[in-house]
């Protein structure tokens, strides 16, 4: 299999090539060019085709060809499954990197229908009041950049590395060119065969490199972004392209990281969570051969317990077997080639110059010439004085226990790996818990804490969700991926827009309070979901609050809080002039004076937004409320979403009351 670039819409042949092999075996794969295509053409292809295509429509439409692809590859998924066994993975390795990558696409066509808008433009935050009397406010709003992500991912995870970028730029309506590792890249290259045979995206949308990049870095100008995950010499390479620098191009860096396991105090042999940390150590050690950006590297104990832990671990890291990845009883595959054992083995040995070895497993002669490494379990007695534990990242199966006093040395042996994706706490003690937090919460991305209440629906140390970020400071390269909406961000521009409500409800296509509205031609509950315009309101009939209405309400809901029974108590309250009407009963009248009897087109009211209170109603008080239309989301064939802006004033007009409410509205 020649694995060729996708470039410009076209498959192109490299030149040049050279062989990739089956890392269990040893058989030849496939051959990677060694020449570049014209990288020139495909950044002026995603910039000028790719971008405006994906700009043309919103997040919800761009949200749904992310599902539309998910299903595709969904599909075809065993076909990856079957290739992925010569990268040396097993069977369940496979789906961390495939499933994981197809399940990230899913999610994230969902969280891009669900977390923003159907529009083009994202509005960060609320809007703020920058003048007296509102007639001038301002907020923030993000829109796509114009140019090209580049996405830059390493040899571990082929597919995933791949999709959980492509989501993020696909949703925010930006172009991506993908450089896979070349060791693993004819997986990437078929799956991406795949994407373009689905025709889920539009021209120029995706493209790849199979093989070196050539000047492309060097083409980036200020609204293009690297994407890179992999070493910290390689990122630290990429950041110093002086292009990238004098461009200031956004640069994202998920590299190195020496992530720990902690066991908490009362994490002692026999409780839920020595079980737990156990079962997470051994899996982290042997899933993917170690290979995982996110995999324990760092095992930290109460002293006491180091000895026990080291011999159950070992007994179940022995218990692993290793073999060719496609039989379905091997547990520990092989490293992704000749070059990564070599590289592993030399990191081991510097870390076993520094420690003992508590356990050392051994590659069965039938594998030796294969990428396989046994893992290696060493053990670091005085790790706050040692080195190497804490900067030599064995990429492979290997591990060190370290053992430690108290929750702040827990904490400092923590950090000394100088910044982490990932760090797990086992501890059913909330002190410890947050102690941890405290203490070590800078120095890593994502802390993860398992007891026996998370039980079996925790997802695990290693194992990045697309609604967290993914990520880590200093040494795992200072960025974030993932976090939901937050990794769509890294590509878009956030802006500052000041202006009149009114000129801000137009650019947003959402009402901003102060905006002028427009008389709806019918009540809105009698109009379609196609039919009801932005900035439509009615102003509702008055009504008047009794005192009969306020005992009423209390008694029939149980709420008899003395602020509405109590007249002395009330005016001794400084909120209060004296008894006045409960909040709910408030909301309660206003949806009777402005929702439509008939059945109609609101099928259903689903929620209620940002209520606040600014006012008390006393008895003998006459109120209104102001409905108008202020977002809508389409969310099927069938009907969508309307946020209604409520306001409920009194009768000098002032409010006393307002909230946003949501509806299903039939198109």
């Amino acid at each position: 299999m020649l694995l060729t670039s996708y470039a410009a819409g076209e498959w192109v042949k490299p030149e040049a090539a050279r062989p990739l092999h089956d890392a269990a075996t040893g058989a030849l794969v496939a051959e990677c060019g060694t020449t570049p295509p014209d990288v020139e053409a495909m950044a002026d292809h995603a910039r000028r085709v790719g971008g405006p295509a994906l700009r043309a429509v919103g997040f919800h439409d761009r949200a749904r060809m992310l599902k539309a692809l998910a299903t595709a590859l969904n599909e075809r998924k065993e076909e990856l499954y079957a290739l992925s066994f010569a990268t040396g993975a097993t069977r369940g390795d496979g789906a961390v990197d495939i499933e994981g990558g197809i399940g990230t696409l899913f999610s994230y066509a969902s969280q891009g229908r669900k977390g923003l808008p159907d529009g083009k433009i994202f509005i960060d935050g609320p809007v703020d009041s920058l003048s007296r009397s509102g007639a001038f406010k301002g907020m923030h709003v993000a829109v796509p950049l114009r140019g090209v992500a580049v996405a830059i991912n390493a040899f571990n995870f082929p597919v995933w590395g791949m999709l959980e970028k492509l989501a993020q730029t696909m949703l925010a309506g930006v172009p991506v060119i993908v450089k896979p590792a070349t060791e693993t890249s004819y997986l990437t290259h078929a799956c991406f065969r795949m994407i373009v045979e689905s025709g889920a995206l539009p021209e120029g949308a995706a493209q790849l490199i199979c093989g070196p990049v050539g000047d492309l870095l060097d083409r980036l100008g200020p609204q293009d972004a690297v994407s890179f995950t992999g070493s910290a010499a390689t990122a630290a390479r990429l950041k110093a392209n002086p292009s990238l620098l004098k461009n200031a191009v956004r640069f994202h860096a998920e590299q190195d990281s020496l992530n720990a396991a902690i066991l908490g105090p009362d994490a002692a042999p026999g409780a839920p969570e020595w079980e737990m940390a156990l079962r997470e150590a051994a899996r982290e050690i042997t899933v993917k051969a170690g290979q995982k950006c996110t995999a324990i590297r760092r095992i930290l104990l109460p002293r006491p317990h180091l000895d026990a832990f080291g011999a159950a671990l070992s007994e179940r890291l022995a218990a692993a077997k290793m073999g060719d990845p496609r039989d379905e009883a091997t547990r520990l595959g092989a490293l992704a080639g000749l070059g990564q054992k070599a590289d592993v083995a030399a990191a081991a040995a510097s870390i076993g110059a520094e420690c003992e070895t508590v356990w050392r497993g051994e590659t069965p002669a039938a594998l030796e010439a294969g990428a396989f490494l046994a893992p290696i379990l060493f053990r670091c007695d005085d790790p706050l004085r040692a080195k190497a534990p804490h900067e030599v990242e064995a990429f492979g199966p290997v591990a060190t226990l370290m053992p430690y006093e108290g929750a702040e040395e827990a904490a400092e042996i923590a950090n000394r790996g100088g910044g982490a994706l990932v760090a797990s706490v086992f501890t059913h003690d909330a002190g410890f818990a947050a102690s941890m937090v405290a203490e070590a919460a800078a120095w890593h991305g994502r802390l993860y804490f398992a007891d026996r209440d998370a039980g079996k629906e925790a997802t695990g140390h290693g194992a990045p969700v697309p609604l967290m970020i993914h990520g880590g400071p200093g040494r795992a390269g200072g960025g974030e991926e993932l976090g939901g909406v937050r990794g769509v961000l890294h590509y878009m521009q956030r802006t500052a827009v000041q202006g009149s409500p009114r000129l801000l409800s137009a650019i947003t296509g959402t009402h901003v309070a102060g905006a002028p509205g427009k008389a709806a031609p019918a009540h809105p509950f009698t109009r379609r979901f196609g039919e009801l315009e932005i900035g439509e309101t009615i102003l509702t009939p008055s009504r008047t609050v009794t005192l009969e209405d306020i005992e009423h309400f209390a008694h029939f809901t149980g709420d008899t809080f003395y602020a509405h029974m109590d007249e002395a108590a009330a005016k001794a309250n400084p909120f209060f002039p004296g008894r006045v009407a409960h909040g709910y009963l408030l909301l309660s009248f206003a949806a009777g004076l402005f929702v439509h009897p008939d059945p109609g087109p609101v099928l259903a009211n689903t929620g209620l937004n940002g209520l606040s209170f600014q006012k008390p109603v006393s008895p003998g008080e006459e109120i209104a409320a102001h409905l108008t239309v202020k977002r809508k989301t389409r969310r099927n064939e069938t009907y969508g979403e309307v946020a209604w802006e409520v306001r409920i004033v009194n009768a000098a007009g002032e409010q006393v009351a307002e909230y946003e409410l949501l509806t299903m509205v039939a198109h």
